[in-house]
């Protein structure tokens, strides 16, 4: 294996990342390094290597006929090296590490732990809220909970729950509304960076046409949650985001009508692993706990349930 000290592991990566991903930009954000950072990574292996790996087109990097064999075994290379780290890797059964998102982790799951340690009380909870998609084949992140279409390469991502929005609004503002068009005489509360608009709901509820006046924009979903329960208007949201203020009397679902919006939560975890037993007692707790959601929100419209 002595030529292997002929050529940089990172550039490697990078070819591997590249060949496999099809584009620049998803190596970039699987490796968690910038878009040049990978083109130079590229360039230097290539150059070590004494040829061109990769076609330059106007459609991006498209591996040339005699390199396909090369990436492959680097894709097979990578993927025992990952499964030697996981073996080597000391676990804590004790210790059960979770990725995911800011806005999931206040608004979701932080009120539900306590229910998790009384049934589970000798495992320990590491939450890690992030943005970023963990890389859970390297690194100490045992499952993550996601939200998206399920296609995510290198993971087995588990179906939850889909996900429906709805309109909430505080108590007070909620006595206005006798039908789903009064809806368009509040301001909303938008949430800037959501991959779905009031469109969908408003199609759902059969106001087609039907425009609604914006009053704040947000960059994060929980913002525009403290600014619909303080009364500043109406927020599109979804189960895992409004279920506590619904359960506490703090917001209201005015109507019944929910819309999809093609996405999903799912429970990640590496490609191919057996799921340890403390990952097994989260997932069906969490399903548990999801179960109880899609009932809360069954409930009555305008009613302010207790949990279950």
């Amino acid at each position: 294996m002595k030529n292997l000290n002929t050529l940089h592991l990172n550039g490697l990566r990078a070819l591997e990342a590249v060949g496999r991903l099809g584009s620049l930009q998803a190596a970039a954000d699987e490796l968690g390094v910038t878009l040049g950072a990978v083109s130079q990574q590229v360039i230097k292996a290539e150059t070590q290597l004494g040829h061109t790996v990769f076609h330059r087109t106007p459609r991006g990097l498209v591996p040339i006929e005699g390199a396909r064999p090369m990436l492959a075994r680097l894709t097979e290379a990578f993927h025992g090296l990952s499964q030697a780290v996981m073996l080597g890797r000391q676990t804590d059964e004790t210790l059960l590490t979770i990725s995911v998102a800011p806005v999931f982790a206040a608004r979701f799951l932080v009120h539900r732990l306590d229910r998790f340690s009384q049934r589970y009380p000798d495992i320990r909870l590491r939450i890690e809220a992030t943005t970023a998609l963990a890389d859970l084949g390297t690194g100490d992140i045992d499952l993550a909970i996601r939200v998206g279409g399920g296609q995510w390469p290198g993971v087995d991502a588990e179906l939850l729950m889909e996900q429906r929005v709805y309109p909430v609004v505080a108590p007070a503002l909620a006595e206005r509304l006798q039908e789903p068009a009064d809806i368009l005489k509040l301001p909303a509360i938008i949430d800037g960076p959501s991959l779905f608009s009031w469109e969908i709901w408003l199609e759902k509820a059969g106001l087609t046409g039907g425009s609604i006046e914006t009053r704040h924009v947000f960059n994060d979903a929980s913002l525009c949650l403290d600014a619909t329960i303080a009364g500043q208007g109406v927020m599109l949201a979804w189960q895992t985001l409004a279920a506590f203020a619904l359960e506490q009397g703090r917001l209201v679902k005015p109507f019944d009508i929910e819309a999809s919006t093609g996405m999903a939560h799912y429970l990640v975890t590496p490609a191919g692993s057996k799921s340890p037993a403390k990952v097994r007692a989260f997932r069906d707790w969490l399903r548990e706990e999801m179960r109880s959601v899609d009932r809360l929100m069954r409930a009555p419209a305008g009613a302010s349930p207790t949990w279950p």
